[in-house]
């Protein structure tokens, strides 16, 4: 046998095995699932701590790598980088079960919330709960602008695609999707050019500390063999996973027809898994928008409530979607029993939001492997990320304006159509919540879950007084 033939050999047999325990993968997995809490940025701190610093499986550099292409494609970013992780250690099974196991916690309790919702949402104790909660929500948004703005906007030209992008979306009602693929192909093109404006960090930053080197990692810093681009093995997994994702729909559509409250859903999310690129807030802005707008599926004020589920419960943020399905069958279930239509409702509505997630990194990780280091790639990323910030302050603006005030009117202007306040319909609990709220995260640096907790407090003794 020749040497090449035995390396070959070799490897095939290396790809067999996996680079960690199984039962030590879905411990550790299970542990990042019921931890997962803060959004984004602290779901991929935490991932990072257990992963890099705790187990050392993955280095630095491979981490960084990893969360970049993430960071790229649509849907919860966090999510994606656990199933990434998950495939580079144990193989198809191992991105499997960290991303179900990612998921599964936060389901359940968002379930469990909105059967509390609508079954005692007129309670005074829920009222108060929720009506603390939004106030906290609207002063996490503002964190998220700030946040993600300190990291991004480190030029000029990052601060005009943050311009740009949100005058695109609040005042010309620029569709999010476009907005956010227009952005990338501009931060492609100019990193392709060279040019040093769109050299951004390519991801969360690292810090001061010692790194741990891909070297030095249980993965090491080559490409495992079952990391390595295989077209056969890339076609027959997104084959499967694009029927498990899309026949489901198109029995919706050809069963029910296209104005089942279930086909709107399942082409909705589909849709949405496709084209929200940005991170957890840019995807609400775009959720928010149509199914409050466009769809009536719940009002303003009640998706504020599904995003202080999400906020308080394990899990991405973008799991509101799920409240959203829930409360659209609930109210429209057809011959069915309303509690089941919504269950039925939220359990497609998880289907279709982060199945595709699994075929994202299934189908690009491989070759994105192969490509540590692209540089048009990061750049691509930085814009994004730009015209993100533009985003997120449009959807804290309105989330600001149904949180604060009783009324909103739309208001034409030189042929322009924008959303304002009615000033005498301001509440008045709700500007001091939200301040204290604000003052919380940005002067006493309280956590996001402890925010939460105090304004929920705050609002029920607010509720039970009989002030509200």
């Amino acid at each position: 046998m020749s040497d090449f033939a035995k390396d070959t050999e070799d490897a095939r047999g290396a790809s067999s095995r996996d680079l960690v325990p199984l039962s030590d993968a879905v411990r550790v997995w299970a542990r990042v699932a019921a931890l997962s809490f803060g959004g984004p940025a602290g779901q991929i701190a935490l991932i990072h701590r257990i992963v890099v610093d705790e187990k050392r499986w993955v280095g630095e550099h491979r981490f960084l790598h990893a969360l970049n292409y993430c960071m790229l494609l649509p849907g919860p970013e966090a999510h994606q980088l656990a199933i990434y992780i998950g495939w580079l250690l144990n193989r198809t099974k191992g991105g499997m079960i960290a991303g179900l196991l990612f998921v599964l916690p936060g389901f359940l309790a968002i379930l469990a919330l909105s059967y509390i919702y609508v079954l005692f949402g007129d309670v005074t104790f829920i009222e108060g709960m929720f009506f603390g909660l939004k106030c906290a929500v609207l002063a996490v948004v503002m964190q998220a602008v700030f946040r993600i703005g300190g990291r991004a906007l480190g030029n000029g030209t990052m601060m005009a695609l943050a311009a740009s992008a949100f005058a695109a979306i609040f005042v010309f009602k620029v569709p999010f999707p476009l907005i956010i693929i227009t952005s990338g192909v501009i931060g492609y093109i100019g990193g392709r050019a060279g040019l040093a404006a769109f050299r951004g960090s390519g991801g969360h930053k690292s810090g001061s500390r010692t790194i741990l080197e891909d070297r030095d990692s249980i993965l090491g810093e080559e490409i495992p063999y079952h990391a390595r681009p295989n077209l056969g093995w890339s076609i027959k997994t997104c084959g499967v996973l694009t029927v498990l994702w899309l026949v489901p729909v198109a029995v919706l559509l050809l069963t029910l027809g296209q104005d089942s409250v279930f086909s709107r859903i399942g082409v909705f999310f589909s849709q949405m898994a496709v084209v929200t690129f940005g991170g957890a807030y840019a995807v609400l802005a775009y959720v928010a928008q149509q199914a409050v707008e466009n769809f009536g599926w719940l009002q303003p004020g009640e998706m504020l409530d599904g995003l202080g589920m999400a906020e308080t419960t394990p899990g991405p943020l973008i799991m509101v979607t799920q409240f959203v399905g829930f409360l659209a069958a609930y109210r429209d279930p057809g011959s069915l029993d309303p509690l089941f239509a919504a269950t039925l409702a939220a359990i497609l509505t998880t289907w279709v939001t982060f199945l595709p997630s699994f075929l994202w990194i299934f189908a690009g990780a491989p070759f994105i492997e192969s490509m540590r280091g692209n540089a048009a790639l990061g750049a691509a990323m930085s814009a994004i990320t730009a015209a993100v910030v533009g985003v997120i302050l449009n959807l804290a603006i309105w989330f600001g304006l149904h949180v604060l005030f009783a009324e909103v009117t739309a208001v034409e202007f030189a042929g322009i159509s924008l959303e304002l306040p009615v000033l005498t319909t301001l509440s008045l609990p709700s500007l001091l919540l939200t301040l204290l709220a604000v003052g919380a995260i940005f002067a006493l640096k309280l956590s996001v879950i402890t925010t939460l907790l105090v304004s929920a407090t705050l609002g029920i003794i607010w509720h039970v007084l009989g002030a509200g």
